[in-house]
């Protein structure tokens, strides 16, 4: 489990949490394991918030409260803790999608996050997003092209996305975008080894993630995970036998979708085609 550090208490709310939460357990005299065992959770647990290296939960938070005698001091630093530049719905599995050794997700209508262009994360975000502003916007095109910084790291997960057909077809901000986002998922394929691409063809048919956008993340220290997303919505569970049953049904997707060559192809010839159509007259 993480060793409890000093934290600079002022250098980010997180930090402030977990500096907390330590003083507080060690003045009750409790170690990282026995304050877990009250909390029905594991001492790595605590530790990985002491160490801020988790966001704090509002239920576990409202537990440590009751069990440290703090009222509700860990629960109003929780909220300003939970503060994230992405969607609130997504903040969990952007923190753990940065923690990750290896990351297997399904696109069925979109680009992944982490492998979109900037013009193509536009175009998706102000569609979702018809009515906020331009900075509201703009702040979370931003947000995303950070996120995509995990595959630039010295030591970056491996990143294997199965994309339906459908995302590539779909003419995102229109055709010139769409080229450009293509062109750029090729060249990743191309060039980054810790990066495979693989197209789930129309003529598959059914399959286990119908409408589903899946995300399962796998760490070096931690069980791994699974992140759904819906329409305004997601879910993050750790629960094994549900991590399980997705992991077989992401395995039999790959074994229905193309291989990671013919993959290319489709995305080399899907790229010319909405290039063509942006350059008609």
């Amino acid at each position: 489990m993480p060793l409890p550090k000093d934290l600079d208490p002022y250098a980010e709310p997180r930090a402030f949490y977990g500096a907390e939460l330590r003083r507080l357990r060690e003045a009750a005299g409790l170690s990282q394991n026995e304050l877990g065992e009250r909390a029905f959770c594991s001492g790595t647990y605590i530790g990985l918030f002491e160490a801020a290296e988790r966001r704090p939960q509002e239920e576990i938070s409202r537990a440590l409260d009751g069990l440290l005698g703090s009222g509700e001091h860990l629960q109003r630093l929780c909220r300003l803790a939970r503060q994230s530049k992405v969607a609130e719905y997504f903040a969990d599995a952007a923190e753990l999608e940065m923690r990750a050794t290896s990351i297997c997700e399904y696109a069925p209508m979109l680009v992944p996050g982490v492998l979109q262009t900037r013009e193509y994360a536009r175009a998706v975000t102000r569609a979702s997003q018809r009515l906020a502003s331009e900075a509201t916007v703009e702040g979370q095109v931003s947000a995303r092209m950070e996120r995509a910084g995990i595959l630039l790291r010295d030591t970056p997960p491996t990143f294997w996305a199965i994309l339906h057909e459908a995302a590539l077809r779909v003419p995102v901000g229109g055709s010139d975008i769409m080229s450009a986002q293509l062109t750029c998922l090729i060249e990743s394929a191309r060039t980054c080894p810790h990066v495979i691409i693989q197209v789930l063809p129309f003529d598959a048919g059914m399959h286990p993630f119908m409408n589903t956008m899946v995300s399962l993340m796998s760490f070096a220290d931690a069980p791994p995970a699974v992140y759904t997303e819906g329409a305004y919505s997601g879910q993050l569970t750790e629960e094994p036998g549900l991590v399980a049953d997705v992991q077989a049904a992401y395995d039999l997707a790959r074994a229905m979708a193309l291989s990671p060559e013919a993959s290319q192809a489709l995305l080399v010839s899907a790229a010319k085609e909405h290039a063509a159509h942006g350059n008609r007259p």
